[in-house]
């Protein structure tokens, strides 16, 4: 009996020392846990090309801007708000009326990324979607003002003009908002369906004018060309005649030239025949059609 009370004994002691680790591994495990979840609540990442701003509940919107790279911050108390300073494409469609009463739908497009230093307070005044809110709004309202100081044609014809006064304009008004503009170009012009018309006729009247400016310039330089050809050849027959009455000879150069042409074109005849006029006397040569006698 007593044997039997010592072993209970001894496997009752065990059991309360094994129950009594297994409690201490579990305290343990339930401190780690929660020590590792508080250290990961208490560290925050900022990933590259983007900023943080940190929101305390008791002290409000920090002012200092954290960059890239691994923070702190007070569990529950404090809370970060990321931003992306990348630039940020982004198109802007308006449609409104020119100085002459066009409509026109103009579609323009714009790199934009906020102002690091006064991130703090585009988050307090903005928030973190701070480009939906202002450049939609600020883009038609520039818009509208410079389209409205020009006409329908100046709007093609000086488009780079009407361009560079959009990009001053939106980007002095975008400062504003603490918004750095790096680029801002129009991409889209967009007429009425009667003006694109009218100004599609206008075109094939001016290409038409011009051909018809060029046929006039052709049939003068013609003309002219025929003028100088006439006045060549009067002054070229004034010489021949000039050369005539100053030497007699020249004539009787142009004989022999012409009887000797004529001469060789009949001796490449196999049907004429030369008779040469014998005798002191002299006489006229014959020249006979051999070929013509026999038909």
């Amino acid at each position: 009996t007593l044997l039997r009370a010592s072993t209970r004994t001894r496997f009752e002691g065990s059991d309360m020392a094994a129950a009594q680790a297994l409690n201490n591994l579990a305290r343990a495990a339930v401190g780690i846990g929660a020590g590792v979840s508080l250290f990961q609540a208490s560290v925050y990442d900022v990933d590259g090309g983007f900023r943080a701003v940190m929101f305390d509940r008791l002290r409000g919107v920090q002012k200092t801007v954290y960059g890239e790279g691994t923070h702190f911050r007070i569990p529950w108390l404090q809370t970060p708000h990321t931003f992306d300073i990348r630039m940020q494409p982004r198109n802007i469609a308006s449609t409104t009326g020119t100085k002459d009463l066009q409509v026109v739908t103009i579609n323009l497009r714009v790199l934009s990324r906020p102002q690091v230093e006064h991130l703090p307070d585009i988050f307090s005044s903005l928030g973190i979607d701070y480009d939906e809110r202002v450049l939609p709004s600020i883009g038609n309202e520039v818009l509208k003002a410079v389209v409205a100081q020009y006409n329908a044609e100046q709007l093609i014809t000086q488009r780079s003009e009407v361009s560079k006064t959009v990009r001053t304009t939106l980007t002095k008004r975008a400062a504003d908002f603490h918004i750095d503009l790096d680029d801002v170009a129009i991409t889209d012009l967009k007429f009425g369906k009667d003006f694109t018309a009218a100004i599609e006729s206008k075109q094939v009247a001016e290409q038409d004018a011009e051909r018809a400016k060029f046929m006039v310039l052709k049939a003068e330089q013609e003309k002219q060309a025929s003028i100088i050809k006439a006045e060549g050849e009067s002054e070229a027959a004034g010489l021949v005649s000039q050369a005539l009455e100053d030497s007699p000879a020249l004539v009787e150069l142009r004989r022999i030239e012409a009887a000797k042409d004529i001469a060789e074109t009949l001796a490449r005849s196999r049907n004429v025949t030369y008779l040469p006029c014998g005798g002191a006397g002299g006489g006229q040569n014959l020249l006979l059609n051999v070929g013509a006698g026999g038909q």
